[in-house]
């Protein structure tokens, strides 16, 4: 029997809901067809978003999402996509699949997509082909409220309000798509560019995020915060940023070679599994850099891309990104938002990428018809953890699990207090061949009730049988010993004690 053992009398830090967020950048299918339609699509909306998509969403508490890129925002000059649609600048997207771009698709679309989903808004700046002042104008025309000619233009284009911009990130992955620069280079600018993201409303202050590693790149995380941690505006405060950017995909096969998101070895399951697990690594060693200048960890680390990336879909576009998702991918789901609750001090947010149609999306449209799929399910077995506060555990007896090139965890868990003093456990059997019977203690529940994700590691949802994989209720028995329940082989479950 494994045992996941935990302490209830030493609630730790909070489980930002941030760290629950995600990611739609105008790649592929992801914004056009996925979130946002046309009055004529025949599709169900509102003004534009499509009813089915924000419904799923906002079923599993999309805290904040991030836009326009990723790579595209390094491209995106935000005037072409404002006022009447029919007179927007058509470009050509030259990162994602050479298609055009109409923008029709702009900040004020953004803006209402957020305000029906309910969540906060993280909006990435053009340090890479962009200007100071178009910035600037970009930040006045989305949160200022006074006059001046951004604002006027705002109303103009129908909005005389300003917006809450509640993340604002300078650049992105400046060290390679947004401008191949030097983190010295890159952290000159930062400071330049962020000076003229003016807080125009103290009452509703813009986190300002700097553009951090690629992967285990330690040297830009240093060179970096050399330059841009200490402000001599405020000595002893956070400098010039609110957090430190980070990315990470799993690709099993390698960058060249990704491997078939639904065509996979035992061997590469594994290696999808340590390389997942690999994320643990990553938060721990950019984590100690950080707490060398930042002890007090003021500044959050912000892992605002990270999933599994694949080989596309056979037949389609290669340049849209687009694959399936299997129960493995649940998986991946699963003990990445395990760790990052346990890293919960540092790390304040996290971005899957990407919402719909791209790389680990958590929902798949193809014209009028969606499908949820596993790793939507994972986001929503998890949502009772936003807001929580971590607890800390200890899981023993499990063993381990793998193949002859990678061996993991068995059994991977996490747990948080909620403000009403239910628990929320989640848990994961990253075994393919072996059960788990599971004993949770240090808890005297008056009820308990439990949800079981659980199928084979290729496992999928299509639009003919789009409920292959779907939750089901746990089996959990109250003894002298504790809750006791069944892991499945390749499965996720989630607990609510009371």
């Amino acid at each position: 029997m494994a045992t996941i053992h935990i302490d209830k009398s030493h609630p730790q830090s909070r489980i930002a809901p941030e760290i629950y967020g995600h990611f739609s950048e105008h790649l592929g299918r992801c914004i056009y067809e996925g979130i946002f339609v046309k009055p004529d699509s025949g599709i169900p909306n509102e003004n534009g978003m499509r009813t089915d998509v924000v419904q799923a969403l906002r079923e599993i508490h999309v805290p904040v999402l991030r836009w326009p890129g990723g790579c595209f925002a390094d491209e995106y000059h935000w005037q072409d996509g404002v006022g009447p649609r029919e007179r927007r600048k058509k470009m050509v997207n030259t990162h994602w699949g050479g298609v055009t771009e109409d923008n029709s698709f702009g900040t004020h679309e953004y803006f209402e997509l957020c305000r029906q989903l309910g969540c906060k808004t993280y909006v990435n700046g053009n340090v890479g082909s962009g200007t100071v002042r178009e910035m600037s104008e970009w930040v006045e025309y989305m949160t200022f409220g006074g006059v001046s000619p951004m604002a006027d233009l705002r109303a103009q284009n129908g909005h005389e309000e300003p917006w809450r911009l509640d993340y604002f990130g300078v650049g992105n992955e400046n060290w390679g798509c947004g401008g191949n620069m030097t983190p010295e280079y890159y952290a000159n600018l930062y400071r330049r560019y962020q000076t003229y993201v003016r807080q125009y409303d103290p009452a509703a202050p813009i986190a300002k995020i700097c553009g951090g590693p690629n992967v285990d790149d330690v040297n830009w995380t240093r060179r970096v915060l050399d330059t841009c941690y200490a402000s001599p505006q405020a000595p002893g405060a956070h400098g010039y940023m609110d957090g430190l950017s980070l990315h990470y995909y799993v690709h099993p096969g390698g960058w060249d070679h990704k491997g078939s998101a639904t065509d996979f070895t035992e061997d590469e399951y594994y290696i999808t599994m340590k390389k997942a697990l690999y994320m643990e690594d990553l938060i721990a060693m950019h984590s100690a850099i950080m707490n060398e200048y930042d002890p007090e960890k003021s500044i959050g680390l912000m892992v605002d891309e990270w999933g599994a990336w694949y080989d596309v879909e056979p037949g389609t576009n290669p340049g849209f990104l687009y694959q399936q998702n299997t129960m493995r991918d649940a998986l991946v789901a699963a003990v990445t938002l395990n760790i990052f609750n346990s890293h919960c001090d540092r790390v304040r947010l996290a971005c899957l990428a990407q919402m719909v149609n791209v790389i680990q999306s958590v929902l798949l449209t193809e014209g009028p018809r969606m499908i949820r799929t596993p790793t939507w399910h994972v986001f929503r077995m998890y949502r009772d953890h936003q807001g929580a506060r971590l607890l800390p555990l200890t899981v023993a007896g499990a063993g381990t699990a793998g193949s002859r090139d990678a061996q993991v965890p068995a059994l991977h868990a996490s747990a948080s207090l909620g403000g009403d003093g239910a628990v929320t456990v989640t848990a994961a059997n990253l075994s393919l061949t072996e059960g788990q019977h599971v004993s949770l203690t240090g808890l005297d529940p008056a009820s308990v009730t439990g949800t079981l994700l659980a199928a084979e590691a290729h496992a999928h949802n299509t639009f003919d049988e789009p409920e292959v994989v779907k939750e089901a209720p746990l089996a959990v028995k109250v003894t002298d010993k504790g809750v006791e329940f069944d892991l499945p082989p390749c499965s996720v479950a989630a607990l609510r004690l009371q």
